[in-house]
């Protein structure tokens, strides 16, 4: 599990195998035994979301909206693919 970043103790990561054929971009979150998935393109939007609160998943999409270029690079490195936007 590759770890892009962690602020505030949420997790921010992807899986090694992301799927094949290999899902569109995307990020998950981890904290506490809760966790989200995020598409990442042009934009930050919610997938998934087991137990994370309204408020906690805000926090969560602004982090990644400011982490978005990490994200993109990392996956992009890692994946050897084009993350969209």
């Amino acid at each position: 599990m590759p770890k892009v970043f962690e602020e505030n103790g949420f997790r921010y990561f992807f899986f090694s195998n992301e799927g094949n054929p290999l899902e569109p971009c995307h990020i998950h979150v981890r904290k506490s035994g809760k966790l989200a998935k995020l598409w990442v393109g042009d934009t930050v939007s919610l997938a998934d979301n087991i137990g994370f609160s309204a408020k906690e998943l805000n926090e969560i999409l602004k982090l990644a909206e400011k982490n978005q270029v990490k994200i993109k690079e990392a996956w992009n490195e890692f994946f050897k693919g084009k993350c969209q936007g």
